[in-house]
């Protein structure tokens, strides 16, 4: 059996490609993912390096993979889990295609998918992952993207939704909030009776405001013949920033770490009553809630309208990239798709897949959300993601972000300086990669 081979190639001066440092081109004919091996060969032998949870309860990878095996004998895949941390798997991944060792293919954050590309560290798939883009969502797919390269395929998403206690909604007189102004509106009535219908988390800035950016119609990088251009003060970014300052302002909104004590304990009190949140959170957010009476009041619906109709942005996911160097990138591909087109089985992991359909929703949301189908609406937020919204190179180390919300929080910053910040920051970091940015 054939396969394509991959080999290195500096990128050419032209389109949005010529702005890359290292991508990869295939060089040979199309291989037959399905047909036996030649003269009764041995399998293909793939490999994928993945860090889901693969909790109690959960439908594990390895039996995922196990049914790929049986069905697909001529492509045989051993996955293996990471346990460390993201940015350790990253460094693994680097030093593993510098010896040649690399897996075929690695799940990665979406934010770290530029910059690993232009590093030359993964192929360009394009041609591949063309016959499977119907299967995904746009907004999902745009994110395994840097310029005209495709380096994989998307495994789950972030879209930004509303979670609210319909019960304190309801005592309040406040409806489910369809724009920007009705959340202001529900801010301001909330407020006065002691509670937040949204909370500025300042440790979750990079992703979060990035993505209301996204959600508010702003397109933040752009690969062009000029260089990379940023905007990231754009209309979108400026009508968030007036938001978030108005609400702190008017104290209309609880200041917190995401991840700190405070949330939680505004959740338990009651005083949290709303949150634009990701929806990957839905799995967990409200485990605090079990066995109170609280517990099945919450709800999910779409991020109101941010000023570009129904359109949210994406705060974190995941895809599945094909590493340089990876032998057999046709048949990679195949699995690539059929694994994460296995919607029940990735939901189990509590991932909010980016394929098209929708899971079932398990028992335990079905109880903290009062029996909604949760993850139908869910869904329908991963195909409101804005697809023209993607990351550049370097977006990941924006921690300026969170540095400056961080003051926003304390008084010595403003919401406006967050993304003023950023865009300074990110011009920076692409022309210490050595890479050409627009005027």
């Amino acid at each position: 059996m054939t396969s394509r081979t991959r080999v290195p190639r500096a990128v050419a001066a032209a389109a949005a490609t010529a702005l890359l440092v290292a991508a990869r081109s295939s060089t040979a004919g199309e291989a037959d993912p399905s047909a036996a091996p030649a003269g009764g060969g041995e399998p293909i032998e793939l490999s994928y390096l993945h860090r889901l949870p693969d909790g109690e309860g959960m439908t594990p990878v390895a039996e995922i993979v196990d049914r790929w095996n049986a069905e697909h004998p001529n492509i045989q895949v051993t996955a293996t889990k990471f346990d460390g941390a993201a940015p350790d798997m990253i460094l693994k991944l680097e030093t593993d295609v510098g010896a040649g060792n690399a897996p075929c293919l690695a799940q990665l954050g979406y934010a770290e998918i530029p910059q690993l590309f232009v590093k030359g560290l993964l192929e360009d798939v394009a041609e591949e992952a063309a016959a499977y883009e119907s299967e995904f969502s746009a907004g999902a797919y745009s994110l395994v993207t840097v310029g005209d390269a495709t380096v994989g395929l998307p495994q789950d998403t972030g879209p930004l939704v509303y979670f609210y206690n319909e019960a304190e909604f309801e005592r309040l007189g406040i409806a489910v909030p369809e724009t920007l102004e009705d959340l202001a509106a529900a801010s301001e009535t909330a407020a006065a009776d002691g509670a937040f219908v949204t909370s500025f988390t300042p440790d979750e800035a990079l992703n979060w405001l990035s993505a209301q950016s996204a959600a508010a119609g702003d397109e933040w990088f752009g690969a062009g013949e000029g260089g990379w251009s940023v905007d990231i003060e754009g209309e979108g970014s400026e009508r968030v920033a007036a938001f978030w300052q108005d609400r702190i302002d008017n104290d209309e909104t609880l200041v917190t770490e995401r991840w700190g004590e405070g949330f939680t304990q505004a959740l338990n009190d009651g005083s949290l009553i709303g949150h634009v949140g990701a929806a990957w959170e839905a799995g967990f957010m409200l485990d605090s809630l079990d066995g109170t009476d609280a517990e099945g009041q919450w709800r999910v619906a779409q991020l109101p309208d941010f000023g570009a109709g129904a359109t949210t942005g994406a705060d974190g996911g995941s895809g599945v990239a094909v590493m340089a160097g990876c032998e057999h990138p046709v048949e990679a591909m195949e699995f690539n798709a059929w694994f994460n087109t296995q919607i029940d089985d990735l939901a189990s992991q509590g991932l909010v897949v980016a394929a098209n359909g929708t899971p079932a929703t398990s028992d335990k949301m079905l109880r903290q959300f009062g029996g909604q189908d949760v993850l139908e609406e869910l869904a329908t937020a991963s195909g409101n993601m804005n697809p023209d919204f993607v990351y550049a190179p370097g977006f990941a180390s924006l921690t300026v972000m969170s540095e400056t919300a961080a003051g926003v929080a304390d008084g010595s910053a403003t919401v406006a300086d967050v993304f003023g910040n950023a865009q300074t920051s990110a011009v920076s970091t692409l022309q210490d990669l050595g890479l050409p940015v627009a005027e």
